[in-house]
C-alpha cells in the first residue's frame, strides 16, 4: 500500500512538473503562443527590414538634382518671365518633397519606438523561456533516470506501463517544443535589432535629405536673385528698363482692377444684407515672423534702376515658410500666380477697402473663402519678380493705392 502511494506520489509530481512549464510560459506580454506564429513573425520581420532597406535605396535616388534643375533652365533665362515661372514650380516641387519627408520622418520615430516596446517584449519572453528550461533541466540533473525505470518498472500492469511511457514521451516532446521556442525567440529579437538599425539608418537618411532639400531650395532662389539682378543690370537703357518696370505694374494693377470690377458687379447682385461691411478697426501685422522693413510705401530710389519710382506698398522682410496672416475680416477675390507678383492674395474687406499679399511661397485659402482676422492665409516666399523672402503688402480704397500706415502700426 505504501509503495502504491510511493507510485502516485511520483506520477504527481510527473504531471505537476509538466503543468508548471506550461503555466510558466502564460500570461507573459508578447508571448509567442506557438513556434508557428514565432516562425511567422520572423518571416515578417525579415520582409519588413527589406522593405526599409529598399525605401532607403529609393529615397537617395529621389532627392533633387540641383544640378540638372539648372542646366535646364539655362535656356529660359533669355525670357526672365519664363524663367521666374519655371523656376518658381521647381521651388513649390523641393517644397512638397521637404513637407512628405518630414511626414516619414514622424511615421518611422513612430515605427522605431513600437519596435522597441516589441523587442523588450521579446527579451522579457526570452528570459522567462530561460529560467523555465533551468529548471527543467534542473530537475532532469537531479532525478535522472531513474525516475523514468522507477515510473516503468512500478508498474502494477502493462497497461500502467504503457500509459506512464506515454507520460514520458509527453515530457520529451515538451522538452522539444521549449527549445524550439526559445531558439524561435532568439531570432526574433536578432531580428528586431536588425530592424531597428535599419530604421535608424533610414531616419538617419530621411533627416539628411530634408537637410539636403532645404539647401537645394535655398540654392535656387539664390540662382534666382542673381539671375533677376544680373537680367536687371543687362538693360542697356534705362528707358526701356523703366518701361517695363512700369508695364509690370500696369500689369498688376490691370489684374487689380480687373478683380475689382468683377467684385463691384457682383456686389451690385447682393441684397444690401449680405454686403460685405468694413467696420474701421485697425489692421493686425500681417507678418508676424518680419525682422524689419525692406522698402517702404511711398516714392523711393529704385534700388537696380537707380530712378525715382512709387513704391506701392511695404516690404516686410521675413523667413521662408512662416506665415502671412490676413490683416482683417473679409472675402478672398483671388488667390493666383503671376509672373511678376509669384504667389499672391486679395482680400475685399468691403466699402471699396482690399488688402493684396504678394510673393507667397504657398497659399492656404482660395477663392470666395471668408477669412477673419489674423488667420494664416499663407507663407513668406520670393515668389515672382523677387530677390528675396518678403511679403509685399498693399492695401487699395476705392481703385486707388493707400499707406498701408493708415490701417497698421509696429
Amino acid at each position: 500500500m505504501g509503495m502504491r502511494k510511493g507510485r502516485k506520489c511520483i506520477c504527481g509530481l510527473l504531471l505537476a512538473v509538466l503543468a508548471a512549464g506550461v503555466a510558466g510560459q502564460a500570461g507573459m506580454p508578447g508571448r509567442v503562443e506557438a513556434s508557428g506564429l514565432t516562425n511567422a513573425l520572423i518571416k515578417e520581420k525579415e520582409a519588413e527590414i527589406s522593405d526599409a532597406r529598399e525605401m532607403k535605396k529609393q529615397l537617395q535616388s529621389n532627392l533633387t538634382d540641383v544640378k540638372k534643375i539648372k542646366e535646364d533652365l539655362e535656356a529660359a533665362k533669355e525670357n526672365l518671365k519664363q524663367y521666374v515661372v519655371q523656376l518658381d514650380g521647381e521651388l513649390k516641387t523641393i517644397q512638397e518633397k521637404i513637407a512628405d519627408l518630414k511626414v516619414q520622418i514622424e511615421e518611422k520615430e513612430g515605427e522605431i519606438a513600437q519596435t522597441e516596446v516589441e523587442l523588450e517584449g521579446a527579451i522579457l519572453d526570452q528570459e522567462k523561456q530561460y529560467e523555465a528550461m533551468k529548471q527543467r533541466i534542473k530537475f532532469m540533473y537531479e532525478t535522472g533516470d531513474s525516475l523514468y525505470l522507477e515510473l516503468i518498472f512500478s508498474s502494477e500492469s502493462f497497461g500502467e506501463m504503457l500509459n506512464k511511457a506515454e507520460y514520458i514521451e509527453m515530457l520529451s516532446a515538451y522538452d522539444r517544443e521549449m527549445l524550439d521556442k526559445y531558439v524561435a525567440t532568439r531570432k526574433l529579437i536578432e531580428l528586431y535589432m536588425e530592424e531597428l538599425e535599419a530604421d535608424k539608418e533610414y531616419l538617419e537618411e530621411a533627416k539628411a535629405g530634408v537637410e539636403s532639400e532645404e539647401a537645394s531650395l535655398n540654392s535656387l532662389i539664390d540662382e534666382k536673385k542673381r539671375t533677376i539682378e544680373q537680367v536687371s543690370e543687362d538693360i542697356n537703357r534705362k528707358e526701356a528698363a523703366i518701361e517695363e518696370y512700369e508695364a509690370e505694374i500696369n500689369e498688376q494693377n490691370a489684374t487689380i482692377a480687373m478683380l475689382e470690377k468683377i467684385v463691384a458687379e457682383e456686389k451690385a447682385r447682393l441684397e444690401e444684407a449680405n454686403r460685405i461691411r468694413y467696420d474701421g478697426g485697425m489692421f493686425t501685422w500681417p507678418a508676424p515672423s518680419y525682422t524689419r522693413i525692406s522698402d517702404d510705401y511711398g516714392n523711393r530710389i529704385h534700388p537696380i534702376l537707380g530712378v525715382q519710382q512709387f513704391h506701392n506698398g511695404i516690404d516686410m522682410a521675413a523667413p521662408g515658410g512662416s506665415a502671412i496672416l490676413a490683416a482683417y475680416n473679409g472675402k478672398v477675390v483671388a488667390a493666383d500666380y503671376s509672373g511678376s507678383m509669384g504667389n499672391y492674395i486679395m482680400i475685399d474687406h468691403g466699402d471699396g477697402l482690399y488688402t493684396i499679399y504678394m510673393h507667397a511661397s504657398a497659399l492656404y485659402v482660395s477663392k470666395g473663402a471668408s477669412v477673419s482676422k489674423g488667420q494664416k492665409i499663407a507663407a513668406v516666399g520670393s515668389t515672382g519678380r523677387s530677390t528675396g523672402n518678403h511679403l509685399h503688402f498693399s492695401v487699395r480704397l476705392n481703385g486707388s493705392y493707400v499707406s498701408p500706415w493708415n490701417y497698421i502700426s509696429k
